[in-house]
């Protein structure tokens, strides 16, 4: 049963892993004879399926332990990771409700100073390029950007120069595109790759996003991109927040390892597998990753061929087992 790469890329540790295969060859039996198989008490076993009793993995009825197959424990995995990731967007948007009202209050409530946001809403005759900049400049730390459209604005080369800066400052520079990107700017790619920016690609990237250092992040208000209103960000809460979100769709990006040899190919596999796992039809797969309908059904026809398997969510089954998402 071979689990440990499935357990790898969830980030389980080797002893869920190893507990998981365990119980799995007891599933249908006894709680009680579980344990004493295992030489845990029947409290102790129970403490350490905790885990995997929340997520569904595991069962308990009438005193017997009903553990899911490998390909069920993937399911219930991804689910529990997809509702996380839902749970952080939701307090994003949450976020951007009430960032609208920061400082506004009531001033006959004592120390109300202690109460507020600290943050404030910019309109669009401010510069927002300009102060990204100045940002970059004074603070230290890792830069991060969500950048669903820069590349066609005229402060590209500005906010170039200002993260090329400060990579050679030898501070990390993270930026994630839409798919879309490496058809309409691969030379920006290219160079932002070469200057030393970590570049990773997603289907759709749904809002700006800047971040600088541990107490700065700009978005626009609400979040999207064509906004006329930003909102800057100070507290150092909502900012790790945001950090949490940048992270958590860092971590299902694809890379673009081409980019650094000046090739602004993608991982074409893991765009198409997150397409699949998200449930997306074969027509907006075409749409977001800009490539014909026979194309997409072609390369989903040798992904599937490569994987040795024969229907989509066995797909995503067997790429997670090997580590490919």
């Amino acid at each position: 049963m071979p689990m440990r790469p499935v357990a790898a890329a969830l980030g389980l540790p080797p002893e869920v892993d190893r507990l998981y295969r365990q119980v799995y060859a007891g599933s249908g039996t006894r709680v009680d004879e579980v344990a004493q198989s295992l030489l845990r008490t029947r409290e102790q076993l129970l403490a350490e399926l905790g885990p995997m009793i929340s997520s569904g993995v595991v069962r308990l009825e009438d005193d017997v332990l009903h553990v899911a197959s490998p390909a069920e424990s993937l399911g219930l995995m991804l689910a529990a990771e997809s509702r996380k990731a839902d749970e952080v967007a939701q307090r994003l948007a949450g976020l951007s409700r009430a960032l609208p009202f920061l400082g506004e209050g009531d001033s006959r409530v004592e120390d109300v100073h202690a109460l507020a946001i600290d943050g404030e809403r910019l309109s669009s005759d401010r510069s927002v390029p300009q102060t990204l900049v100045s940002w970059i400049e004074e603070t230290s730390g890792e830069v991060l950007f969500l950048r669903p459209d820069q590349w066609r604005m005229p402060s590209e080369s500005m906010m170039f120069q200002a993260t090329m800066t400060a990579v050679r400052a030898g501070r990390v520079v993270r930026a994630i595109y839409p798919a879309r990107a490496l058809q309409e700017a691969p030379d920006v790619l290219v160079s932002r790759a070469r200057s030393g920016e970590q570049i990773r690609v997603v289907p759709e990237v749904h809002t700006r996003l800047a971040i600088v250092g541990t107490n700065r992040a700009m978005l626009p208000d609400p979040p999207g991109v064509a906004n006329a209103h930003r909102l800057v960000i100070r507290q150092r809460g909502l900012i790790e927040m945001l950090v949490a979100y940048f992270d958590a769709l860092w971590d299902t990006a694809a890379a673009v390892p081409h980019l650094d040899s000046g090739d602004a190919r993608p991982d074409l596999r893991r765009l198409l597998l997150t397409q699949l796992a998200a449930g997306a039809k074969d027509e907006q797969i075409s749409r977001t990753l800009g490539m014909s309908l026979r194309t997409v059904r072609r390369r989903i026809h040798t992904l599937m061929s490569d994987l040795g398997v024969d229907t989509r969510f066995a797909a995503g089954v067997e790429a997670v087992r090997r580590g490919w998402i």
